[in-house]
């Protein structure tokens, strides 16, 4: 069991994170396309409960290899940053994945891509992410806040507030926000008005 510590910032544009990151010797660790799609139970329990369910894919841009992550999240800990239990388990397939977590009761409630890069540093790892229609964000995940807080003001980023929203929650806003109803969210959909 793990716990997810994390400072996620909003940023326009990656290249000056990117920047700061090779400046500070920072070790490049790949970059994925991923589908994230959560589950939960129809009476959206989990959700009532802070809690969050996942199947991840996660296809590396380089080998174009594919895994398949089943992660549940506890509820936010109290914290200035972002912080919860997280237990994950690779399976090998995502439909026997699916069919399992809908014989458990779950069914899908959202789907959406995302662009992720990954670093590391200073004994956290630093991800710049792209989601549709919310943006650019950077997220750095270390073992305390002190650790988080000190690898985001070498970056630059001690200026920037943080977000505790997951990417779930900011999409679902500005869903809502919007009157739309769809529950897959892909990069094609940054095109539509």
């Amino acid at each position: 069991m793990a716990v997810e510590i994390e400072a996620k910032m909003s940023v326009e544009a990656f290249e000056p994170v990117r920047a700061a990151l090779r400046g500070a010797g920072a070790r490049a660790a790949g970059a994925h396309f991923e589908v994230n799609t959560f589950f939960d139970r129809q009476d959206r329990s989990l959700l009532a409960a802070g809690e969050g369910l996942r199947l991840r894919m996660q296809r590396d841009e380089d080998t174009g290899r594919e895994r398949y992550i089943i992660t549940w999240k506890g509820p936010q800990q109290p914290g200035a940053l972002k912080s919860r239990e997280e237990l994950e388990l690779e399976v090998l397939s995502r439909d026997d994945a699916v069919r399992l977590l809908e014989r458990l009761g779950f069914s899908r409630t959202l789907s959406f891509e995302k662009r992720r890069e990954s670093w590391e540093l200073g004994g956290c790892k630093v991800e710049l992410d792209e989601v549709p229609r919310v943006g650019r964000f950077v997220e750095v995940e270390g073992p305390d806040e002190k650790t988080v807080m000190s690898v985001r003001e070498r970056l630059g980023l001690s200026g920037r507030p943080t977000i505790k929203s997951s990417y779930v929650a900011l999409l679902t806003d500005h869903l809502r926000e919007r009157g739309r109803s769809t529950t897959d969210v892909t990069f094609s959909d940054d095109a539509k008005p």
